[in-house]
C-alpha cells in the first residue's frame, strides 16, 4: 500500500504539507507519540502557519482521519478491482497491505484505541469508516437478502485479521484463517 506512505508528491502549499506529514507520522508512529513541533519541522512550517490552518492538534487528527479514509478507501477499491472485484479479492488485497513494509494495522482501529476518551468523534468516524469498508464488501457479493449480514461478518473478518497481522508476525496465518472464514461465510 505504498501510496498511502510512500511515493506522494510533496504537496506545494502548506497546509497540505502539514497534513500529508501528519498523516504519515501518525500512521508510523501514532498520534500521542507525535509532537505538533515534529509536524512543524518536517512540515516545514512555522508554528504561525501550522495554528493558522489548524488551530488544535484536534482538529489536525480530524483532518488526518479524513485523509486516511479517502486515501485508504481508493486504494482498497482499486486493489479489489485489480484482483477481479469478488470476494475472491480479499485475501490478495489484504496480502499486499499486510506486506507493506510501512503496514502498521487500520488507522482508525488504531485511533479509536489511543483517542476516543480524550476526542469522541474518532470513533463516529472510524465507524463511518468501517461502514464504508463494509459496502466495498458488500459490492463484491451478488445481490441476495443475506448480503448485508454477510458483508458486516466479512467486515469483521478483515478488521480480525488486520489486528492478528498487526500483532503477529506471521501476516500468512492470519491470511489463511480470513480465507477459511471468507469461505465458510459465503457458502452458507
Amino acid at each position: 500500500m505504498n501510496n498511502l506512505t510512500q511515493g506522494e508528491t510533496t504537496p506545494t502549499n502548506a497546509r497540505d504539507r502539514i497534513l500529508h506529514t501528519a498523516h504519515r507520522l501518525f500512521y508510523a508512529h501514532g498520534i500521542r507519540a507525535t509532537g505538533i513541533d515534529k509536524v512543524i519541522a518536517e512540515a516545514g512550517v512555522t508554528k504561525v502557519t501550522f495554528y493558522r490552518h489548524f488551530p488544535s492538534k484536534n482538529e489536525l487528527i480530524l483532518a488526518y482521519l479524513a485523509l486516511r479514509h479517502e486515501l485508504w478507501m481508493s486504494w482498497f477499491t482499486s486493489t479489489l478491482a485489480a484482483h477481479g472485484h469478488t470476494v475472491a479479492a480479499l485475501a490478495p488485497t489484504l496480502k499486499a497491505w499486510f506486506e507493506d513494509k510501512g503496514f502498521r494495522g487500520c488507522a482508525f482501529i488504531n485511533v479509536v484505541n489511543e483517542m476516543a476518551e480524550e476526542l469522541p468523534a474518532v470513533r463516529a468516524i472510524s465507524r463511518n469508516h468501517k461502514d464504508d469498508m463494509t459496502q466495498a464488501i458488500a459490492s463484491l457479493l451478488p445481490p441476495s437478502r443475506q448480503r448485508k449480514a454477510t458483508a458486516r461478518a466479512l467486515a469483521m473478518a478483515v478488521d480480525g485479521a488486520i489486528v492478528h497481522a498487526q500483532m503477529s508476525p506471521d501476516a500468512d496465518e492470519a491470511l489463511r484463517a480470513f480465507e477459511r472464514l471468507c469461505k465458510a461465510l459465503t457458502s452458507a
